[in-house]
């Protein structure tokens, strides 16, 4: 049985999970208005990974004999007033993700629950890429974005992008 600290975390973080693909979805369908089926689709796959995460911890916590407990999901309110805004929020948004995941990680080191520990080390090193991956956007935008061609070329780029299931074993 987990930590009764810990396993509230977790289940408070299931729901940050899902709000994260409500956030990303909505950053796909500005895009889809912008006609950036590129953006989109690299949004879309953002909102695929984010719900698989939800999911592993749903079933980390089930394994362990907790109770989930599914929350309403806010509502997304970001302002996407420009291309690079859902970019920007996305960066900001992987950041916060990433001190969620490490307020866990020091509360189940607390109660020395390794095995919860270990359980977070894929997570801890997935927000590493994909603060990596938001910022590494961020700068491609502020290199070609402002040019047409540029932004039209970005966005095939991230046309290609294709989903691909965590492997993280339970």
């Amino acid at each position: 049985m987990l930590d009764t600290k810990v396993a509230e975390l977790l289940n408070t973080q299931v729901n940050k999970e899902f709000y994260s693909a409500y956030l990303y979805l909505d950053f796909a369908n500005y895009y889809t208005e912008q006609g950036l089926e590129g953006f989109a689709n690299w949004y879309n796959v953002q909102a695929q990974e984010e719900r698989d995460h939800a999911m592993l911890m749903i079933k980390y916590l089930q394994n362990n004999g907790c109770k989930v407990t599914l929350e309403a999901i806010d509502r997304p309110d970001q302002k996407l007033d420009s291309f690079d805004a859902p970019l920007r929020a996305g960066y900001a948004h992987e950041q916060y993700v990433t001190g969620l995941i490490h307020t866990i990680y020091d509360a189940a080191n607390a109660v020395k629950d390794f095995r919860t520990m270990q359980f977070l080390d894929w997570f801890v090193k997935e927000q590493g890429e994909e603060e990596t991956n938001a910022d590494n956007l961020i700068k491609k935008f502020e290199l070609f974005g402002s040019d047409p061609r540029s932004l039209y070329m970005m966005d095939g780029e991230l046309a290609a992008r294709v989903y691909a299931a965590p492997s993280l074993v339970l």
